[in-house]
């Protein structure tokens, strides 16, 4: 693992079945960089992102998949400190992943539960610092208004924000957003893309999500990587990403993969 790379995946492969979803795939990724990780449908990439914060794990061999210099999962078996390291590392599902019955408030305030006392959090007998920085979240998210409304009275757009926002007050240094926007309007979408590139860009957050609409990999992106067929086949700056080349990773996709356009 380089100096400057805060997480390694190395000659990661993993098969459900008589599929391989990943096939030895081999990613740095640096500090602050702020990553869109595309392909079509079945291409690995979620399988990927999973396998990061290893609520997946590889197959046994010689993958590695390290963060912050340690191993969080290799030769097929995850990491015992794999819940300290999880604690620097937030996640952002495309269903959201809030408690429909609690507040935004309380959802928000659960990204602390790593740091404070279990017990505390279920009551909800949340610190001073935790209620601070909850609310500071969320106001930053433009969604203050709504931090006593139960979540599942949200939009989806604002659901979204609330879990970026509690992965603020987890304290997280790496975000990984698996289909973020992918249940959500264009509008909703966008704010959602730029919350997240605010954050990569004026907290140093890194950032690596997946994404189905091209588009905004190439806008919101500056590093991109391809897989088709569980392999990296691109892995470059968002403008090298050709007409070309994208018709070849999505083949009969590739019209339906952007929202607001194919690129000519």
């Amino acid at each position: 693992m380089s100096d400057a790379a805060v997480l390694s995946i190395r000659n990661v492969s993993k098969t459900f079945g008589a599929r391989r979803a990943l096939d030895r795939v081999s990613v740095d990724v640096r500090r602050g960089e702020m990553i869109a990780l595309i392909g079509p449908s079945g291409s690995g990439k979620s399988t990927l992102l999973r396998s990061i914060s290893a609520l997946q794990t590889i197959d046994g061999g010689e993958g590695r998949i390290e963060a912050f210099g340690e191993a969080v999962q290799e030769n097929g078996r995850i990491s015992g400190r794999v819940r300290k390291i999880r604690t620097r590392i937030g996640m952002i599902f495309q269903q959201f992943n809030l408690v429909g019955r609690l507040s935004l408030f309380s959802n928000v305030a659960l990204g602390s539960l790593g740091r404070i006392d279990a017990l505390r959090g279920f009551f909800g007998l949340w610190p001073a610092e935790t209620k601070q920085a909850a609310m500071a979240a969320i106001h930053r998210m433009g969604i203050a208004d709504y931090a006593g409304q139960r979540a599942n009275t949200l939009s989806g757009g604002q659901q979204q924000r609330g879990a970026i926002a509690r992965a603020l007050v987890q304290k997280a240094k790496i975000v990984l957003a698996d289909e973020p926007v992918a249940s959500l309007d264009p509008v909703s979408a966008r704010r959602v893309m730029e919350a997240l590139r605010t954050l990569n860009q004026q907290d140093g957050l890194t950032v690596v999500v997946t994404l189905h609409q091209v588009d905004y990999a190439l806008r919101y992106c500056d590093r991109v990587i391809a897989l088709k067929a569980g392999k990296t086949v691109y892995d470059g700056p968002a403008d090298g990403l050709k007409r070309d080349q994208l018709i070849d990773i999505y083949g009969p996709e590739f019209e339906d993969v952007f929202w607001e356009g194919a690129p000519k």
